[in-house]
């Protein structure tokens, strides 16, 4: 972490687990635009400094860079005593997965560890995220957590075991938690992701080198390119939500995608 300067920001700390150059940095600068000390956390920090720094200084924010490995209980430990000293969690959005191949491996060569990693990223580390900041959010009688899966949440996939039995646990974590705790003021959903994530649409020169990325049309889930950016509109409309219509669960798919497992 670049600092140690604790928030007076009123509106509390948005803790953004799992940023990468697409949907990940897309929500942490919507969060700073909205006026959020953000805290960023992800395994590379070099990168995430990177973005912090860009963050920081397009948005006039306080931008926070931590280190985190999500499968590992004492990293997600310390990672946390640095996210809680600059003030209270008002928002988590658990975004980390751990990379698979885009194309489907045989069950039988499907090696424990990757399965186990897979386990750990997508679930486990949301559990142990979870845990560190509910307390806070339960005392103060409000918070958002936001959990991003995928298509993979919803149906199992031939060749993408490993990806979707973390999916899925993950996809159970979001409701058992909204269901011990929304009745006590915090909001818990799970958001969907049908389809490829590619590079922001907006203006920022650094944003340009990912453009290739565009021209992959497929993924497991889903057809065509999604813009995190306008992805990112829909996590900030979740935590705004009013108390009285939150959305637990919500799928997002390009208009020229066809839902395969709705």
């Amino acid at each position: 972490m670049r600092s140690m300067v604790s928030s007076a920001n009123p509106k509390g700390i948005a803790a953004i687990v799992g940023v990468g150059p697409k949907l990940g940095r897309s929500i942490a600068r919507k969060f700073a635009h909205e006026g959020y000390t953000v805290a960023i956390l992800s395994r590379d920090l070099g990168r995430l400094s990177r973005f912090a720094d860009e963050i920081a200084r397009e948005e006039k924010a306080q931008v926070f860079a931590i280190r985190i490995d999500c499968s590992d209980p004492r990293s997600v430990r310390e990672a946390f005593e640095g996210v809680l000293s600059l003030g209270f969690v008002e928002v988590l959005i658990y975004n980390a997965y751990q990379p698979c191949s885009w194309l489907p491996t045989s069950f039988t060569d499907i090696r424990i560890d990757s399965f186990e990693k897979s386990l750990a990223v997508s679930s486990v580390g949301a559990f142990l995220c979870s845990q560190q900041v509910i307390p806070g959010m339960v005392e103060r009688g409000k918070g958002t957590i936001l959990f991003t899966g995928c298509s993979a949440s919803l149906h199992g996939i031939a060749g993408f075991s490993d990806l979707c039995c973390g999916k899925f646990a993950l996809r159970a974590l979001s409701q058992c938690l909204a269901r011990e705790f929304q009745p006590l003021g915090v909001h818990i959903a799970h958001v969907i992701i049908d389809g490829i994530v590619g590079p922001p649409r907006g203006p920022s020169s650094s944003q340009r080198t990912l453009m290739g990325e565009q021209q992959q049309q497929q993924s497991i889930g889903g057809e065509g390119v999604m813009d995190p950016d306008s992805l990112a509109q829909t996590y900030w409309h979740l935590h705004v939500q009013d108390r009285t219509a939150w959305t637990q669960e919500i799928d997002l798919r390009p208009s020229n995608s066809i839902p395969r497992f709705c």
